[in-house]
């Protein structure tokens, strides 16, 4: 209980039943009107539980074609039965599974071979980069990165860098495509240095402040807030490269707020929030859902940013919590209903250029736009 009352809002939240309670009302509400994606193509990140399995069915449900983007794991092979049997029960085509670690480059590479040979044809509608870990300890990849900077943004870059080709192919084809980012409420963070710096996008993992052990406290939460910023000024970035070239490819981005999902069990099981592991399951999972809300209602914002005829390119969504562009950390977007924020300003030109010049010198690629 001690731990409990020290979270944000917690002693408001306890009389904010209505979250716990809530169901899935902004989801559903979105599924009865968002269009069919019949003939679309649809690839996503990170789709074994959470808000990316959720993505994946409901555009299955709506008769896209989906690319499930994963580690090879046996959650991947159910995840992918799954998806298949939600696509026949829906009359959409079988979903393609392809292998995707984002720890490695490499990988990311294969796999964007295989999409450029699958989808040649079809190119692709939507690329949903919705992968993502957080608070882990100081380690490097085998590619010299951050752990969860390589996880969360450099692969993505790289990845959607690569599927260019395909994004363009299916504007031509049917007018528009989209690159989906998903960012966090914990993009700026009280207490940390909030300006995104060139260090931790470089070769530096495992000398970027050490590991920390406390959820949302210390440098493993300051280098999983640069790397859920990165989410917004890689779109902000990628909008206004898109914008010049005349493109007709879509660049936005979201948060989903907080939900009980697998991200803080992989926390956990990281060793970067031991005193979170110190409390019974059943307690942090009733303290999530009374300040936060449920995995599909925290789904929306990627899903409106795919499917909604209406998004437009830079768009930032999200639990509105005070609007967005206030260069505070807001806990009051941890749930409620998603809308368009203000811009980030930690994600200014400034932020942009740095971002994608130590980008492509990390990933040793040069972006075509």
């Amino acid at each position: 209980l001690k731990y409990l009352l020290h979270l944000p809002d917690f002693r408001e939240s306890l009389c904010a039943m209505g979250n716990l309670c809530g169901g899935n009302s902004h989801y559903d509400g979105l599924m009865e009107r968002l269009p069919k994606m019949t003939g679309k193509v649809v690839a996503v990140t990170g789709c074994t539980s959470g808000t990316g399995k959720i993505f994946a069915q409901a555009c299955a449900r709506k008769g896209a074609k989906l690319v499930l983007l994963n580690r090879d794991s046996v959650r991947a092979d159910e995840t992918y039965g799954y998806i298949r049997e939600i696509a026949r029960n829906n009359d959409a085509p079988a979903p393609v599974k392809i292998a995707c670690d984002l720890t490695k480059f490499q990988s990311v590479r294969n796999a964007a071979a295989k999409l450029n040979t699958e989808l040649r044809d079809s190119g692709l509608d939507v690329l949903c980069n919705n992968a993502g870990i957080m608070g882990f300890g100081d380690v490097a990849t085998e590619d010299g990165c951050d752990i969860q900077m390589q996880t969360n943004h450099l692969s993505h870059f790289l990845l959607t860098g690569l599927c260019m080709p395909l994004l363009e192919r299916a504007a031509a084809l049917r007018g528009e495509a989209r690159v989906v980012n998903h960012s966090s409420a914990a993009r700026v963070k009280d207490g940390m240095e909030n300006k995104l710096d060139a260090k931790y996008l470089d070769t530096n993992g495992g000398n970027l402040g050490g590991s920390s052990t406390t959820m949302f406290k210390g440098a493993n939460f300051q280098r999983y807030q640069q790397s859920k910023l990165a989410n917004v000024v890689f779109t902000y970035a990628l909008h206004e490269r898109l914008q010049r070239r005349g493109s007709n490819v879509k660049s936005l981005v979201a948060h989903p707020g907080v939900a009980n999902t697998q991200l803080s069990s992989g926390t956990v099981a990281a060793g970067g929030a031991e005193d979170l592991a110190k409390a019974p399951k059943w307690i942090s999972g009733m303290v999530i859902g009374f300040i936060g809300q449920s995995e599909e209602d925290a789904t929306v914002g990627i899903l409106r940013q795919a499917c909604d005829p209406d998004a437009k390119s830079g768009e930032f969504y999200g639990p509105l919590g005070q609007g967005g562009g206030t260069g505070k950390f807001d806990s009051t977007e941890y749930n409620g209903p998603v809308g368009i924020l203000k811009p980030e300003p930690f994600a200014d030109s400034e932020a942009q250029q740095v971002l994608w010049s130590m980008s492509e010198k990390v990933t040793q690629f040069r972006f075509p736009v």
